[in-house]
């Protein structure tokens, strides 16, 4: 299934039994895939984000160790708030915490084309409160939870603003040769890679239209990635490699290059695909292709190395539910084999090595239209012990849409 196949299948669901195409129907069918977020629309599978979890010994941002046990979030080991949708106050599970979410609205222009505009809600470091910034077009948060990595509008940006996520205020631009759209740091908060397009990957295009049966509505069109940088933060310096897309896959415009588990590789996925299907090497910092480490080889596509738990030895497997049962496959990591399979629609990361991050449904209304009425749980592998993180996703005034969460490691 392409992603134009998923794109129609959603509108027809929501035509169907939901009502008009939210406002972030098309975000949720463009495949970004990143080391923690990454979205999808396949059968039971939804709108995903996901999860790095690291030591809590958080580097600081341009080098250095800063030894910080409470962090940000405190230590405790589980901070929920089962009672909130979109989250107002701060959500974290192990060594992981939601650093931020996202709504994305569509908006069609005059001429038929049209555009995906993102609203972020970032955690701030000081109040332990998610606030609103509605000014980037792009931002990902670095472990740690005090820097965010920030692109402004009309992309591809020409400069990568590091956020002050305290003061809301940007200290420092790193300049880009090739524009980016899309950016992320590295597990370890030392550097970031850049993808570097021709054209707005965010952009949506009349000729590609789809349509739910009684609306046609403007599509994505093919990639124009044209590489990507490696950039070390302190220094501000970085190294562009050539990678281009094939842009004669129409229908993933967002192709995104994300860091390995360690930080040592980069993961380009080259055939313009959505899923497992798709081809995707890994390179070294400097740019030489590398074999796929062998417990790389059983990532979901729309995860990336987020799939993968801390210890290397899982991986988040894909949806395992039989007929109206709603679960999801966690795999051995080398072998690909099902280790265990959970009560949930789909994983999202790892708060640890025994514990997943994940969307869940109402087991009561978990087929159907009710698939898009979920939450984020946290399951224990092994006792499937579930513990509800928000409420289940609904849009508000200020986040007009479905919420997508963004985690990183705290």
């Amino acid at each position: 299934m392409n992603v134009d196949d998923m794109l129609k299948d959603a509108l027809r669901e929501q035509a169907d039994g939901v009502g008009p195409a939210p406002a972030d129907f098309a975000d949720r069918v463009l495949g970004v895939r990143r080391k923690r977020r990454g979205r999808t629309v396949a059968g039971a599978a939804v709108a995903a984000a996901a999860v790095v979890a690291g030591a809590l010994v958080v580097p600081q941002i341009g080098g250095g160790e800063d030894v910080r046990p409470a962090g940000v979030t405190g230590t405790a080991d589980v901070i929920a708030h089962p009672d909130q949708s979109p989250p107002k106050d701060v959500i974290a599970a192990g060594r992981t915490a939601l650093a931020s979410f996202s709504t994305t609205k569509q908006v069609v222009f005059k001429d038929g084309d049209g555009e995906m505009v993102r609203t972020y809600g970032v955690l701030d470091p000081t109040t332990k409160t998610y606030r609103k910034a509605a000014g980037w077009a792009w931002l990902d948060v670095a472990p740690g939870l005090r820097t965010a990595a920030v692109l402004e509008k009309d992309l591809p940006a020409r400069r990568i603003g590091l956020l002050d996520l305290a003061t809301n205020k940007v200290t420092r631009w790193i300049p880009v040769a090739r524009g980016a759209a899309g950016v992320e740091f590295s597990p370890d908060g030392s550097k970031l890679v850049a993808t570097t397009y021709k054209k707005d990957p965010d952009r949506l295009h009349k000729e590609n239209k789809v349509s739910d049966g009684k609306k046609t509505y403007p599509g994505s069109g093919p990639s124009t990635r044209t590489g990507y940088s490696v950039i070390d933060v302190k220094s501000g310096k970085g190294t562009w490699f050539a990678a281009p897309s094939n842009e004669e896959a129409f229908g993933n415009a967002r192709e995104d290059a994300y860091f390995s588990p360690d930080g040592k590789l980069v993961g380009v996925f080259t055939e313009g695909g959505f899923d497992n299907d798709s081809t995707l090497k890994y390179y070294d910092l400097a740019g030489k292709e590398v074999a796929t480490p062998a417990n790389l080889r059983h990532l979901l596509g729309w995860i990336g190395a987020a799939s993968l738990s801390p210890n290397g030895k899982l991986v988040a497997g894909d949806f395992a539910g039989k007929g109206k049962e709603i679960a999801v496959a966690v795999n051995d990591a080398v072998t690909g084999e099902r280790t265990d399979k959970l009560p949930a629609q789909q994983i999202l990361g790892w708060a640890d090595d025994k514990r997943v991050i994940a969307w869940g449904c109402d087991p009561k209304k978990c087929d159907g239209k009710g698939e898009f009425r979920n939450q984020l749980l946290l399951v224990t592998l092994g006792t499937h012990k579930v513990v509800p993180l928000s409420d289940f996703r609904k849009a508000s005034a200020a986040y007009p849409g479905r919420w997508s969460p963004e985690f990183t490691t705290r």
